[in-house]
């Protein structure tokens, strides 16, 4: 976003150019600036505009109509094909190559990428630009004095899908299949996309929540979800794939060759019933009893359970 007054600018990037992410920059860039400007100035995007219409009026999307109502800014649009309606973005966009994407910037997450783009948001506010005697800082208080005020809860920067569980208590959202609670399979559910996250719900329950994968084809698993079976099925548990690469702290596994050791193949549904203690317990709280039943020699699920 770019405040043409002053040259104030809000930057952040996102794994793909989606709805959510259309929204969740609006989020931003509005808690950046602490309000909301009265209009703001668009090109014809799809995720804004379902269609142009014979009069030149916009048809808008469903999901920016609930954005505008949210926050309750006007739109104007460019007219298509004219970049020179938006000219001050066009030369904000190089800005940003010029000044915050040269050389190419190294992060770990796109978290930490937007905390260096808003650090160089904030470091312009201190330019003093070709023709002007305040800095942008100086001349922003102005944009923001003309600013509606934030509302109480920022827009709920998702989409929304319905789906129903598979019988391997999967649900599949934007080419990845997501995991659920064995206890809901073949159910019907609601699916929140957000940039980072999936969400999903079974009525007014959230079930489910998932590091959003923005790869095609994969699985999300979250262990959990599939001890209540497998404790069922226990032949079953050193070949599930939802346990592969569950990174547990080693005393798990300690605590699991103490107890087959003493149990034999009891030894491995009393295991999983311990697992199934981070169903309700803190990992923490969970791993502090194992260690305390490893030190004192008490070697079973009561007594993780009860220290």
């Amino acid at each position: 976003i770019d405040l043409p007054h002053s040259d104030a600018c809000f930057v952040q990037a996102y794994p793909e150019e989606t709805t959510e992410a259309f929204c969740d920059g609006h989020n931003a860039a509005f808690r950046f600036f602490g309000g909301v400007p009265k209009s703001i100035l668009y090109d014809n995007t799809k995720l804004a505009v379902a269609r142009i219409l014979g009069d030149g009026s916009r048809q808008r999307t469903r999901v920016f109509s609930e954005l505008q109502s949210h926050y309750l800014f006007a739109d104007r649009f460019g007219r298509p094909g004219k970049g020179n309606d938006k000219g001050k973005v066009e030369g904000l966009v190089g800005w940003i190559r010029r000044n915050l994407l040269v050389p190419v910037p190294r992060a770990a997450s796109f978290t930490a990428l937007n905390e260096q783009l808003l650090e160089g948001c904030r470091r312009r506010l201190g330019d003093r630009l070709r023709g002007h005697d305040e800095t942008i800082g100086e001349r922003l208080a102005r944009d923001l004095a003309a600013f509606q005020d934030l509302p109480p809860a920022p827009y709920d920067a998702c989409e929304k899908k319905a789906a129903r569980v598979s019988s391997q208590s999967l649900v599949r959202y934007r080419g990845t299949d997501y995991s659920v609670p064995t206890a809901y399979g073949h159910r019907e559910v609601v699916i929140r996309g957000y940039v980072h996250e999936v969400v999903i719900s079974c009525g007014a329950t959230v079930i489910a929540r998932h590091p959003r994968s923005y790869e095609r084809e994969g699985f999300v698993f979250d262990p959990l979800h599939y001890l209540a079976l497998l404790e069922r099925k226990i032949g079953a548990l050193d070949q599930a794939a939802p346990l592969v690469g569950w990174a547990l702290p080693e005393e798990f596994a300690t605590l699991r060759r103490l107890i087959e050791a003493r149990m034999a193949t009891r030894g491995k549904r009393e295991f999983v019933q311990v697992l199934r203690l981070l169903e309700v317990f803190r990992r923490e709280d969970v791993l502090a009893g194992v260690r305390e039943a490893i030190a004192r020699g008490v070697i079973g699920f009561d007594a993780v359970k009860h220290l």
